[in-house]
Formats: structure tokens, C-alpha cells, sequence
């Protein structure tokens, strides 16, 4: 089984998770919304999976690096 770390592309604060535990994702579908420097930026599924481990909550800062999701397929 393929697994695939979802990780912060910088550091800033998850303004909303998208998904939860279980949930079935597509390649390019919303994981969570990441506010950077004044701006909001979607962080998107990589590949199609599910969803094994979310390591954020809404409100949380973050930093570049972090992981933030597991998707295994």
C-alpha cells in the first residue's frame, strides 16, 4: 500500500481542514486552507487515496515542513 505525507509548503496558520479520517480523496481535491503572509492557499491532495492521519486542527500554526496529512491509497 502506497502512502504519501502531505507537508506544509510554509510556515502559517490552517484556517480550515477540508477533510477527516477515512475520507476518500482525489488527485487535486482541497485538504485544507493555509493562510501565508495575507494570503489563503489551498494545500491539495497529491495523489487518490484515503485520508489515515490528519495532524492539524483549524486555528493551528504551522511550520514549513510540517506534516500535516497521510493519504494512503
Amino acid at each position: 500500500m502506497a502512502q504519501e505525507i502531505v507537508e506544509s509548503p510554509m510556515p502559517g496558520i490552517i484556517k480550515s481542514v477540508c477533510v477527516a479520517v477515512g475520507d476518500q480523496v482525489n488527485e487535486n481535491d482541497t485538504l485544507c486552507i493555509l493562510e501565508a503572509m495575507k494570503m489563503e492557499t489551498p494545500l491539495v491532495a497529491p495523489m487518490t487515496g484515503k485520508i489515515s492521519e490528519i495532524n492539524v486542527s483549524e486555528g493551528q500554526s504551522v511550520k514549513g515542513g510540517e506534516k500535516l496529512f497521510v493519504i494512503e491509497s
